[in-house]
């Protein structure tokens, strides 16, 4: 991220700007909420006739896309300009059909923060995983996604290890 993007980086700008976003605008993707100190998101997929599968259900791929860039983003906002934050891996376990909108609900605890950041100081990288869990409107768990992330410190911010 950018000097300029780092100033710009406010959860209000954040939200209407990925709400914009071609790829969740055209899935139905909404971000609803973003706390002041992005450590929590809420997204909500709508159900409409362009996104559902073959069963009349919300396509498979929209509630992967619902999670994709929203724990990464968080941690960007969270650490700042001084880290490189990028999705690594992930993984989706479809429990049952999503028959209307669904949500998820994204949350960073203060210890996963503190974590990351021990675990960064001297430029190592970190491998945080988080798990969403899809509801639908009655607030049962349709799918369960596994996210893991790639955290590293800049150079530029690393602090030199102490060698003899």
């Amino acid at each position: 991220m950018g000097k300029l993007l780092a100033r710009m980086y406010k959860p209000n700008i954040v939200r209407r700007a990925l709400n914009l976003w071609p790829p969740f605008w055209g899935s139905g993707i909404k971000i609803e909420s973003i706390s002041q100190d992005f450590r929590q998101v809420r997204v909500r997929l709508k159900l409409r006739w362009w996104n559902k599968n073959a069963n009349r259900a919300q396509y498979g791929g929209s509630i992967f896309s619902l999670t994709d860039p929203v724990y990464a983003l968080m941690l960007m906002g969270i650490l700042g300009d001084e880290y490189y934050v990028w999705d690594k891996e992930a993984s989706i376990n479809f429990i049952k059909p999503g028959y209307s909108d669904l949500y998820a609900d994204f949350i960073i605890s203060e210890e996963q923060i503190e974590t990351i950041v021990s675990g960064t100081h001297n430029g190592e990288k970190c491998f945080p995983e988080f798990v969403i869990r899809v509801k639908n409107r009655s607030g049962e768990v349709v799918s369960e996604v596994q996210r893991k992330l790639y955290v590293r410190k800049k150079p530029a911010f690393r602090e030199l290890s102490n060698q003899e």
